[in-house]
């Protein structure tokens, strides 16, 4: 019997709407994750219900009701576009889940297994990997699966940090804003504790151990997020031809006070107006599609700090969202695990003239 083939986007998530109610529901469930908050239950439950709860969801709910759609949030709204743009290239099935809330991962293996699927191609939209991002996911995809239609294969597109055709698209998407009159860009990736990385170094001895230890070559780099971040700037700095002396990471949105990865984006920000830097571009490519963390805490917040300590203009570079080669590097990756899943070749080559 031949197979039958889908493709799987997932995605974070985000709460069903900005009221608080909805709020604490998503935070809840996300931060509850053992991948995400990573301690023992009763210490993860403690101090998500007591500590976190109680307050954080009244400013999270303030900060997701300027960003939000009439359509909904940013994120799933973008990632819906995404999902029915990538159906018109395809000829299988395209399903959409979140790993956190709405469309949930139960309702998406669910649809393909009505359909006959037997074969998913999953597909997690983060770039680099993370314990608390591309590992979680495709656990719960798996897991899910293996109740939902425990006959289904699930084949899992690896971190794309450095695939060429996600930088070419990465590039392109940022070409205009790096055409104006910028005087630094800055690559704000999303941050993680420290003790994330030491826990995903598969040798034990390298991650936050050696000196210089993104810039030695090891096995610990394919589950290392910031290893990995800085081969996607070091791409991207090349293809576009960005000089070394006008770009910096750092890392953005840190909880807690266990030490996250540095520099940190709202410090590195301050700084940068203070010396002087008039304008300055930001782009975030650990996210694919933009939210809370990029329109908010970047294009709202940091925007504010940057101007109020100096600075004249922070552009945020949007991320890739629904960029006509974000598509076609989606269509790519299907044909290239399931060949025939593209309608037509020809379909590609107009995406890519249309840039």
């Amino acid at each position: 019997m031949k197979s039958k083939q889908a493709v799987l986007l997932v995605n974070l998530g985000s709460p069903d709407s900005p009221s608080v109610p909805h709020v604490r529901k998503y935070l809840r469930e996300f931060l509850m994750d053992g991948r995400v908050l990573d301690t023992p239950y009763p210490i993860r439950f403690c101090v998500v219900n007591f500590a976190i709860l109680p307050k954080r969801p009244h400013d999270s709910a303030e900060a997701y009701r300027s960003v939000w759609l009439p359509e909904g949030s940013p994120l799933v709204v973008t990632s819906k576009h995404v999902q029915s743009k990538l159906q018109e290239r395809l000829s299988i099935p395209v399903e959409l889940a979140m790993r956190y809330q709405s469309p949930s991962i139960e309702h998406a293996i669910g649809e393909l297994n009505y359909q006959g699927v037997t074969e998913t191609l999953l597909i997690p939209l983060f770039p680099h990997y993370a314990m608390s991002s591309f590992e979680t996911a495709v656990v719960r995809v798996q897991e899910v699966a293996a109740r939902i239609s425990p006959n289904m294969v699930v084949k899992v597109i690896p971190p794309f940090y450095n695939e060429p055709n996600y930088i070419n698209a990465l590039t392109a998407s940022a070409e205009k804003y790096l055409q104006s009159d910028y005087d630094h860009l800055l690559f704000s990736f999303h941050g993680l504790p420290e003790r994330h990385l030491r826990k995903a170094d598969t040798t034990g001895c390298h991650c936050m151990k050696v000196e210089n230890c993104c810039e030695i070559d090891s096995p610990a780099h394919a589950t290392c997020y910031r290893a990995q971040c800085f081969k996607t700037v070091k791409a991207f700095v090349e293809k576009a031809g960005v000089p070394k002396s006008k770009y910096s990471v750092a890392f953005q949105s840190r909880l807690g006070r266990d030490p996250w990865l540095k520099p940190y984006t709202d410090h590195e920000i301050e700084g940068f107006a203070q010396k002087g830097i008039k304008k300055l571009l930001v782009m975030c490519p650990a996210f694919v599609s933009d939210c809370l963390e990029t329109l908010e805490e970047i294009g709202m917040r940091a925007r504010e700090s940057f101007k109020e300590h100096g600075g004249t203009e922070l552009t945020l570079i949007p991320c890739l969202n629904e960029h006509p080669l974000w598509i076609d590097t989606l269509a790519k990756w299907s044909e290239n695990y399931f060949p025939g899943s593209t309608k037509t070749a020809d379909a590609g080559r107009a995406a890519t003239a249309s840039v």
